[in-house]
């Protein structure tokens, strides 16, 4: 999995896996869309609107928690 943020435009991607076919971007609302493969594998989820959704909430800091191990890593993005 990667995360991209693209300040510019204010858009981030997190990329579950390689595209490794055709994709068909799926639009849920006016700030999220998802590119889906032909056979419903998910290859990504494209966030509009970044800023307001990723860094409001966490203070811009990416938080990462194994809820089955317990654990939990904070990343600082802003």
């Amino acid at each position: 999995m990667k995360i991209t943020f693209d300040p510019r435009y204010n858009i981030a991607y997190i990329r579950l896996q390689e595209k490794g076919a055709e994709v068909e971007t799926i639009r849920i609302s006016d700030e999220l869309n998802v590119d889906v493969a032909p056979n419903g594998t998910a290859y990504g989820i494209e966030l509009l609107n970044a800023n307001h959704q990723l860094f409001t909430q966490d203070q811009g800091k990416l938080i990462i928690e194994n809820e089955a191990q317990g654990g939990r890593q904070e990343i600082e993005l802003a």
